[in-house]
C-alpha cells in the first residue's frame, strides 16, 4: 500500500486545531476592539436611525446665471460629499434634484449642526489681511492707521478658537504668544530650502495705511456699529462684499463672536490643491494644518505674507474667509514661498480636520442658499426593518430544520459555521462604523440575509462531496480528506462570482444600493474564511469521533443510509492440486 502524500492535506488532516484556534482567536480580538473602542453596535443609516433632510437651492450671481449647470452642481455635489465624509458621518446622502436642488440627509447620531454648517458654507473662500480685530469684550486691537513700526504691545482681547492665550504685558509681539496664537510657517524651511523673498514694494497687499486711507467711511461706520454677538448682524456681515474692496466680517474665536476688518481678497480659495491635518512628531508642536498652492497661489501667497511679516498684531494676521465668515485668522512668522504653508497652534485633532476640510473644499462654483431642513423619522423603516427581520427569521428557521433533516449530525456543524460567520460579521460591522462611515441600512439587511443562503450552500457542496465519497466505499476520514479538494474549487468559483457581482454593484451604483452591494460583498469573503478555517477543520476533528466514524443513523453519514458500495475486497484461495486453474472472478 503507497504511503500516504505528504503536504498541505497532511498538515491540515493531521493539526485542524491550529486553524480552529486562528479564527477564535480572531473572534475574540474583534470583539475585545468592538467593546473597547465602545461601539457595541453598527451605526444604522437614516432609514432605520432617522435623521436630518436638508434642501440647498443654487443661487448664482447677478449677470452669471450660465453657472447653474450640470457639470457645476455635479461638482458641488462632489464637495459636499467630501465635506460631510471629512467629519465622519456616516452614509450621508447628497443628491441633485431637478436643476438647482441638492438634497443632503444625514443620519441621526452625528452632528447634524456641524454637518449643516459644512454642507451650507458652500460659497468660495479667501485669504484677506487683517487690518482691524475687536473682541466680543468691546477692547479693540491697533487701529489700520497705526504705523507698522508702533511699539505699543499687542492687545490681549483677541481669544483664540484653540485657546492659545496672549502673553500679557509683552512690549513687542512674539512670534509664539500673540492674540490670535496660531502661527503660519514655511511648510518647506525644515528641509533646509530657501523661502521665497518679496519686498513690500512688489507685494500684492496694499499696506495697511493705504487700505485705511482709500476705506469709505461707511464702512468703518459699518465696523464701528456691528455686533456680532447679534446672530441677525452676523448673517449679514460682509454681505455682498467685492474682492477688492475691504469688507467687514464676524468669527468665532473659542465660543466668543469677535469682529473684523478685512482688506482686499489676496488669494483666491481655488488656489489652494491640498489641504490636510497632520500631526508633529518631529518638535511634538501637535495637529497643524499643511497647504499646498498651486504656482499663481504660490506668487500671491508669498507676495502677502512678504508684507504681512512687517506688521504689528493684528495686522500681521490674514483671515481665511469662507461664506463671509472667518473661519481662523493665524498670524504670519516671515515670508513664505514655495508654495507649501503650516498653519500650527494649539489644534485639537477635530479643529484641525475641520480647518483643513474647510481648506481643501471651500471653493465651490457656486453659492447655496438653505431652502428647508427636515427631521426624517425612522418609523417607516423600523417597521420595514421589523418585517423584513421576521421574514430572515422564518427563511433562517426552515433552512435549520431542513438541515437537520437531511443532514441531522452534520447539522450541528453548518449552525455553529452559521453562528462564527454571523459573530464575524456582526463585530466588523460595528467596527466599520466609525472606521470608514458604514451604516447598516435596509438594503445592506437584505444583503445580509441573502449571505445566509450563501454560506448554507457552501457548506451543503461540502458535506455532499463528503457523502458522495462514502457511497464509493470509502470511509470517513479519508472521504474528507478526498472530498475537499474538489469541494474547495467549487467554493471559491461560486465565492468568486459573488464577490465579482458585488463589487461591480458597488462600483456602478450610488447611495443605498451600495449598502447592499458591501454587505454582500463583505459576508462573501467571510464565507471564504469560515469555511476554510472552521467548517472543514471541525468536520475533520469530528470525523475521528466514533459517532461520525461509525456512520450512526443520525450522523447523516449512515453508509447504508446514503447507498454505499461495499468495499472491494480481494481474498485468495490456497489451489488445489487436483483443481484446475482457479477463475478470478471466483476469486
Amino acid at each position: 500500500m503507497a504511503a500516504p502524500k505528504k503536504g498541505r492535506s497532511a498538515s491540515a488532516q493531521s493539526k485542524p486545531g491550529r486553524s480552529l484556534a486562528l479564527i477564535l482567536i480572531a473572534i475574540a480580538a474583534l470583539t475585545g476592539g468592538m467593546f473597547a473602542s465602545g461601539h457595541t453596535t453598527p451605526r444604522l443609516g437614516i432609514d432605520l436611525a432617522g435623521g436630518t433632510s436638508i434642501t440647498l437651492r443654487a443661487v448664482a450671481e447677478p449677470g452669471q446665471e450660465s453657472a447653474i449647470n450640470k457639470t457645476n452642481m455635479n461638482t458641488a455635489v462632489d464637495i459636499m460629499e467630501r465635506r460631510v465624509n471629512g467629519l465622519g458621518v456616516s452614509e450621508a446622502e447628497v443628491q441633485t434634484q431637478g436643476d438647482r436642488n441638492i438634497i443632503v440627509n444625514i443620519p441621526k447620531g452625528t452632528n447634524s449642526k456641524e454637518a449643516r454648517d459644512q454642507v451650507g458654507t458652500t460659497a468660495k473662500l479667501y485669504f484677506r489681511p487683517v487690518l482691524q480685530r475687536e473682541a466680543a469684550a468691546g477692547e479693540a486691537t491697533p487701529n489700520p492707521s497705526t504705523s507698522p513700526s508702533g511699539s505699543g504691545s499687542p492687545s490681549a482681547s483677541g481669544t483664540d478658537k484653540a485657546k492659545d492665550s496672549a502673553t500679557s504685558g509683552s512690549a513687542t509681539p512674539s512670534a509664539t504668544a500673540t492674540s490670535q496664537g496660531r502661527a503660519v510657517t514655511d511648510a518647506l524651511k525644515a528641509d533646509g530650502t530657501p523661502s521665497a523673498s518679496n519686498s513690500p514694494e512688489t507685494s500684492g497687499s496694499p499696506s495697511p495705511s493705504s487700505t485705511s486711507s482709500s476705506s469709505s467711511s461707511e464702512l468703518e461706520k459699518q465696523y464701528t456699529a456691528l455686533n456680532c454677538a447679534d446672530p441677525k448682524q452676523r448673517a449679514t456681515a460682509g454681505k455682498g462684499g467685492k474682492q477688492d474692496q475691504p469688507t467687514v466680517a464676524c468669527g468665532q474665536d473659542g465660543g466668543v463672536w469677535s469682529k473684523f476688518l478685512l482688506g482686499p481678497v489676496d488669494v483666491d480659495g481655488t488656489e489652494i490643491t491640498k489641504a490636510q491635518a497632520t500631526f508633529d512628531t518631529q518638535s511634538a508642536a501637535g495637529w497643524q494644518v499643511d497647504m499646498t498652492f498651486n504656482s499663481a497661489g504660490s506668487k500671491k501667497f508669498a507676495e502677502t505674507t512678504s508684507n504681512l511679516s512687517k506688521q504689528t498684531s493684528p495686522q500681521n494676521e490674514f483671515a481665511i474667509v469662507l461664506d463671509d465668515e472667518v473661519v481662523s485668522h493665524p498670524f504670519v512668522q516671515n515670508t513664505i514661498g514655495g508654495g507649501k504653508a503650516q498653519i500650527s497652534g494649539s489644534f485639537t485633532q477635530e479643529e484641525a480636520q475641520s480647518l483643513a476640510n474647510m481648506l481643501s473644499y471651500g471653493a465651490l462654483p457656486l453659492t447655496f442658499q438653505e431652502d428647508s431642513v427636515t427631521t426624517v423619522t425612522a418609523a417607516l423603516g423600523g417597521e420595514q426593518l421589523h418585517a423584513g427581520l421576521i421574514a430572515g427569521a422564518i427563511g433562517l428557521g426552515l433552512v435549520v430544520i431542513y438541515l437537520l433533516i437531511y443532514y441531522r449530525g452534520l447539522s450541528v456543524i453548518a449552525l455553529l459555521s452559521l453562528l462564527v460567520s454571523a459573530a464575524l460579521t456582526y463585530t466588523l460591522m460595528a467596527l466599520l462604523g466609525p472606521a470608514i462611515g458604514f451604516a447598516l441600512n435596509l438594503p445592506a439587511v437584505c444583503g445580509a440575509i441573502v449571505a445566509i443562503g450563501i454560506t448554507a450552500d457552501s457548506f451543503i457542496v461540502y458535506f455532499e462531496r463528503v457523502r458522495d465519497e462514502i457511497r464509493e466505499g470509502r470511509s470517513l476520514r479519508p472521504a474528507v480528506e478526498r472530498a475537499w479538494p474538489r469541494a474547495r474549487r467549487t467554493i471559491l468559483v461560486s465565492d468568486f462570482v459573488s464577490f465579482l457581482a458585488a463589487a461591480v454593484l458597488f462600483i456602478v451604483t450610488v447611495g443605498k444600493v451600495q449598502g447592499f452591494a458591501f454587505t454582500l460583498g463583505l459576508t462573501t469573503l467571510l464565507d471564504v474564511v469560515v469555511v476554510f478555517l472552521f467548517t472543514k477543520p471541525l468536520l475533520t476533528i469530528l470525523a475521528r469521533t466514533k459517532f461520525f466514524a461509525s456512520g450512526h443513523p443520525w450522523s447523516g453519514l449512515d453508509p447504508k443510509r446514503l447507498g454505499a458500495k461495499p468495499p472491494l475486497r480481494r481474498t485468495r484461495r490456497p489451489a488445489s492440486p487436483a483443481a484446475g486453474p482457479v477463475d478470478p472472478k471466483e476469486a
